[in-house]
């Protein structure tokens, strides 16, 4: 199936996340969205790629709610939640457990809450930092201590923007691998949509797809998408 549109697989199924000729442009005039028109119809990991400026980080704070679209329409059946570069950004707390408990539903009971943050711990291999000081721990846990947080928070969207940028080669590949696992579980799989600058990780990805000037292509393989960069790549160089 190499170079197939993973979409033409599924074909029937509704979509997950839609977006229909969105707009949207900065008070000074910048086109960041023109008529951009994407769907995710399942739960996987999904990957866009494409130069600063094209509109990756506008089109998340879109599909978040922090931005209203100019015109257009977005459809998420899904609750989303946003991850950065860097997790120092978003965790707020001293030590571990304490961040977490930010993150949990409120109608959650106390006892509820600890089989909670154990379950999320777990599921990203950090679980036996529940009481480490936050500041102790590597870039690397910090970043899935961010992912944790947002599986605590029964999100089960998550737009992560570059979110290995910060980290060196082997915690980049564990942070992959977890989120892969993640997403491709039997039982309550999540859909992430990453933000990539690397091109080894779209190795990962159940499908990619290439955005330019406020526009996004359709959904190819990984390595196709990877091909055909070097390519342009080598064009240009």
């Amino acid at each position: 199936m190499e170079g197939s549109h993973p979409v033409d697989l599924i074909k029937g199924e509704s979509s997950l996340l839609s977006l229909d000729k969105v707009c949207f442009s900065w008070v000074n005039g910048t086109k960041a969205l023109d008529k951009c028109s994407f769907s995710i119809p399942r739960p996987g990991l999904w990957m866009l790629v494409g130069s600063n400026g094209s509109g990756k980080s506008t089109l998340f704070r879109l599909i978040s709610g922090m931005l209203q679209p100019e015109s257009g329409h977005i459809s998420c059946s899904l609750k989303p939640s946003l991850m950065f570069q860097n997790p120092d950004h978003q965790l707020l707390m001293p030590s571990c457990y304490s961040d977490l408990l930010l993150s949990l539903p409120r109608k959650l009971s106390l006892r509820e809450r600890l089989e909670r943050i154990k379950s999320v711990l777990e599921q990203v291999d950090l679980g036996d930092i529940g009481s480490r000081p936050i500041h102790t721990l590597s870039g690397g846990q910090k970043q899935r201590l961010a992912l944790a947080g947002a599986l605590a928070s029964d999100a089960d969207l998550l737009l992560l923007d570059e979110p290995t940028a910060l980290l060196d080669p082997a915690s980049q590949k564990v942070v992959l691998q977890i989120l892969k696992k993640v997403c491709s579980r039997t039982s309550y799989p999540i859909t992430a949509l990453w933000i990539t600058h690397r091109l080894e990780e779209l190795e990962f990805c159940d499908g990619a797809a290439m955005m330019e000037c406020g526009q996004i292509g359709p959904w190819l393989s990984g390595n196709l998408v990877m091909q055909r960069l070097k390519l342009l790549a080598g064009r240009r160089g």
